[in-house]
């Protein structure tokens, strides 16, 4: 037990050597579930929620019955994204999970040198995940990601393997949960062009808490503390927070705000209601209807819904 805590934790810490700059499936990064994207992506420390697969696979060792879940996004233009999660414990063995993630681009005109068209493109990826997750202690979970990822535009193509690694910490007398984790450490297999791109790699962490007087949630992570910044402080810029407000056993209010996603939409010196998210939660018997609005500013905003249900 205590030699797959040491395996995982030098793994993380290596983990900070690679400065990304310039990556390829940046779909990867799109929170799919309405429920994290009201919360601003503050999600890491989630748990009862077969959507944890995308955001910290040490989460889902915390559910006690099969959740299943599909997402949809709208996002801006005609781009789709969708996925569809499922976690199950198999007795001796470990949670075992499954998700697919998958973003659609649209279709284009296809013209030649001369701007004369000559038909239809379209562009698409996904990424297929297998998961598992186990305890190394009381209160303290692991979890792995192993996933496939492809990406095709017209008649080019490119895939890469990739692994999550999560851990998951709870202090139950407090409410508390922590969870630090790092997402799409992994490789390309075959590229567009002649040169192989760098995958999306996320180091983060969170922690929330359940509120003793209130019936309230509130939770923090930041994202992307791999990557390289001009000092200490910038590393943790790609912050955001989430208050999940347990208004009855049937209704919840979700709100979130996400400093980065702001930061990237100002223009000029105002940037609107760029990066504040909202959302709500439906619960009815063993299933829940969940939606999130996130705003991109002037350019407009996403709207993802998400239906869930347990086994």
């Amino acid at each position: 037990m205590n030699r797959t805590l040491f395996l995982l934790i030098a793994i993380i810490l290596l983990s900070f050597g690679n400065l990304f700059s310039q990556n390829t499936y940046e779909f990867l990064r799109v929170n799919s579930s309405a429920r994290a994207g009201a919360l601003g992506g503050s999600f890491l420390t989630y748990f009862y929620d077969a959507d944890i697969i995308f955001f910290n696979p040490a989460g889902m060792k915390l559910s006690d019955d099969s959740p299943i879940s599909f997402a949809f996004t709208k996002y801006l233009m005609d781009i789709n994204l969708a996925s569809l999660a499922y976690s199950t414990e198999i007795k001796g063995v470990g949670r075992i999970g499954t998700a697919l993630q998958y973003i659609n681009y649209g279709t284009f005109d296809k013209a030649d040198e001369f701007g004369n068209r000559t038909g239809e493109f379209g562009a698409g990826e996904f990424a297929f995940l297998i998961g598992y997750a186990g305890a190394l202690d009381e209160n303290f979970y692991y979890g792995a990601n192993a996933k496939i990822i492809y990406s095709s535009i017209a008649d080019h193509s490119s895939s890469a393997l990739a692994l999550d690694l999560g851990l998951h910490y709870a202090i139950p007398k407090h409410q508390i949960n922590i969870a630090f984790v790092v997402l799409n450490l992994g490789t390309q297999l075959s590229s567009f062009l002649d040169t192989k791109e760098d995958l999306p790699m996320d180091v983060a962490f969170g922690i929330s808490k359940r509120l003793e007087n209130l019936p309230l949630r509130l939770s923090l992570d930041f994202h992307k503390l791999n990557e390289k910044r001009d000092d200490f402080i910038q590393h943790f810029k790609a912050f955001a927070v989430g208050a999940e407000f347990y208004l009855s056993k049937v209704f919840s209010l979700r709100f979130g705000y996400n400093n980065e996603k702001r930061d990237e939409l100002k223009i000029g010196t105002t940037a609107g209601i760029a990066g504040f998210n909202i959302g709500l939660g439906i619960q009815v018997s063993t299933y829940r209807f969940d939606y999130g609005y996130s705003s991109f500013g002037t350019i407009g905003g996403l709207h993802r819904i998400t239906l869930l249900t347990a086994f």
